[in-house]
């Protein structure tokens, strides 16, 4: 009997999981297997993370004390949005990109870089916050970062990266975290 390994159970049940996702669709052929993506949700995470970086800013921007977070979090935005108009001018009006395809898979992996730089951003603001934000907007920038762990979280579970889940379970769909995140 051959017993089934911690790491070829997650990577089943990850290659299952995308398998169901509209996002993309898993073949495998002659023990090959490739991962073909849905351009739209592509951008549309990418978008939300633009999205999310853009709220956050708007809640430091009026606390001077806040400027170090503010500046790294839109450096980390200007390198997303960079990676997201390469990806999309590349795409052009594409709809699925092989994600084993050696440039395809820099451009994606480009944004999903670009994704986890701003979220460490923006929770290095929120950490680094103390009593400078009221609760309020803190609780506002805390939803804007769990929308994007979300995102992310989904992003990574459909190219199969190991690391899929950001800190513990996220508490939102995909849907919800687009939502929150202004991506319709």
């Amino acid at each position: 009997m051959k017993s089934l390994s911690r790491r070829a159970l997650l990577r089943s049940s990850v290659l299952a999981g995308m398998a169901m996702l509209a996002a993309c669709t898993v073949t495998t052929t002659n023990g090959v297997t490739t991962i073909t993506l849905d351009v739209t949700k592509v951008k549309n995470y990418g978008q939300a993370g633009l999205n999310a970086a853009a709220t956050v800013t708007s809640f430091l921007s009026t606390f001077p004390a806040m400027a170090p977070y503010a500046l790294a979090i839109t450096a980390a935005e200007t390198a997303l949005s960079g990676a997201l108009s390469a990806f999309s001018s590349a795409a052009g009006s594409t709809l699925t990109i092989s994600y084993d395809d050696a440039s395809w898979k820099t451009r994606v992996d480009s944004i999903l870089t670009d994704l986890d730089t701003l979220a460490a951003a923006i929770e290095s603001a929120i950490a680094g916050s103390g009593s400078t934000l009221s609760t309020s907007v803190i609780a506002d920038a805390k939803t804007a970062y769990n929308a994007l762990a979300t995102i992310i979280s989904v992003f990574k579970a459909l190219l199969g990266v190991s690391s899929a889940v950001r800190n513990g379970p996220t508490s939102m769909t995909e849907a919800q975290a687009l939502a929150a995140l202004g991506v319709r």
